[in-house]
């Protein structure tokens, strides 16, 4: 657990910095800082709109008396990459949108459920 901590305290601000020293040094300090900022307006619509979708399959589910079990798992990919994409950078702008982008999302849910994700999906719809 410390190592994992320590990994995303201390090796992702740095590889942040670097990515952000070489694009600022290729397209300049202006671009990247533009492009920063259009990362960041593209993630706050996806976030939005998924975010929205997902609430709407999770009440349809719901409503049909199913256990939303990838619904939950989709809201916390969703939640998550809208977090990821608070924090300013590349690297984490990209594994932000990626988690929002449906495809890529289904993709990362397939390997959180096969992992064990699958059992706090089922069991946290029995805590509500």
């Amino acid at each position: 657990m410390p190592f994992i901590l320590g990994f995303f305290f201390f090796l992702i601000p740095l590889l942040e910095l670097a990515i952000l020293i070489q694009v600022g040094q290729q397209i300049g300090v202006g671009p990247t800082i533009v492009l920063l900022i259009l990362m960041s307006i593209l993630g706050g619509f996806l976030a939005k709109r998924e975010g929205l979708a997902v609430w709407k399959r999770f009440r349809a589910t719901l409503a049909r008396g199913e256990v939303p079990s990838t619904e939950l798992i989709d809201g916390v990919l969703v939640l998550f990459g809208a977090a990821l994409l608070l924090t300013p950078g590349f690297l984490t702008d990209v594994m932000g949108i990626a988690l929002l982008v449906p495809a890529s999302r289904a993709a990362v849910r397939r390997v959180v459920m096969k992992s064990g994700g699958w059992l706090v999906a089922k069991r946290l719809p029995l805590l509500l």
